[in-house]
């Protein structure tokens, strides 16, 4: 169901050229640096609004109520749990004849050691569409992370093209070659991770027992591609004003990352000294 677009609607404009004409033409940004939004905050001291947020109720949303279709929930959940990394996934079939390239919403990294993604494909086994089948088949492909300046070639990989029809001349983008893998890499993409299937688990509805609904994949990343101006000299830092990431938000949207801040971890002792926080060392049954 999350991949039938009539069912979910996921565009809320009747005529969208007529809605994105009326727009702002795209501006050239530089990453920048801000304060954040109270720069004096102390440990205690809340949310940054003043107290705004706690006047205001909330609704209760139970994910199977009777008539609340699963669309619904896929609709809340891409527009709740953002902005989130897009997993740009190059799959190739098991004879070669045919290469795959799509955007995954559902998609992250794990762990670091090893290296760990996760992909989740809508529907089961028996919907598998051709990145799904492509893993399956060859138990390898490579990721992509998405950038401003190529946005438009990589959004247009979501179009339901059949199977064995590939994405990339489509797109305009230009394959690269891997190393461990032979799914090839985005050339414009600044981070490519090379990656090896580690294992997969179906998923069954809820509201229809019986129903298999997802597939979730673990891949390992096996090798990664920095382009050389975004990586530092110990290759373990990308630059984000170079990366400049694009982030998929709901619906048809995406965000992209013009302004940042930066807040150091803080260490306990210290900042109990320096603010004279004892008070506030409660245990965790009182303190919650």
């Amino acid at each position: 169901m999350m991949d039938n677009e009539k069912t979910i609607q996921r565009n809320p404009h009747p005529d969208f050229k007529k809605v994105e004409a009326s727009r702002p033409d795209w501006k050239e940004t530089k990453l920048e640096f801000t304060k954040t939004k109270n720069p004096d905050w102390k440990l205690g001291d809340g949310p940054n609004d003043g107290g705004e947020s706690l006047k205001k109720e909330h609704v209760e949303i139970d994910p199977y109520a009777e008539g609340r279709p699963a669309a619904f929930n896929y609709k809340l959940l891409i527009s709740a749990i953002v902005p989130r990394p897009i997993g740009f996934l190059s799959t190739r079939s098991k004879d070669g004849s045919s290469t795959n390239l799509a955007p995954f919403s559902y998609f992250n990294v794990i762990n670091h050691d090893p290296p760990l993604f996760i992909l989740s494909f809508a529907g089961g086994w028996q919907q598998a569409k051709d990145s799904l089948k492509n893993l399956k088949d060859t138990e390898e492909c490579t990721l992509n992370i998405i950038s401003e300046h190529f946005i438009e070639a990589a959004n247009a990989t979501s179009i339901n093209s059949p199977y064995g029809i590939s994405e990339w001349p489509l797109t305009g983008l230009h394959p690269a070659p891997c190393t461990e893998v032979k799914a090839s890499r985005v050339k414009e993409a600044i981070f490519s991770v090379e990656a090896k299937l580690v294992e997969t688990r179906e998923f069954e509805s809820r509201v229809t027992p019986g129903k298999k609904t997802n597939v979730l994949a673990i891949v390992e990343g096996v090798k990664f591609w920095a382009r050389e101006d975004a990586i530092n000299n110990d290759k373990n830092l990308l630059d984000p004003a170079v990366l400049q990431p694009m982030a998929r938000m709901g619906g048809i949207s995406y965000a992209r990352v013009t302004e940042a801040i930066e807040l150091p971890r803080p260490d306990f002792e210290t900042m109990m000294a320096e603010q004279n926080a004892e008070k506030l060392k409660l245990p965790k049954a009182d303190g919650q």
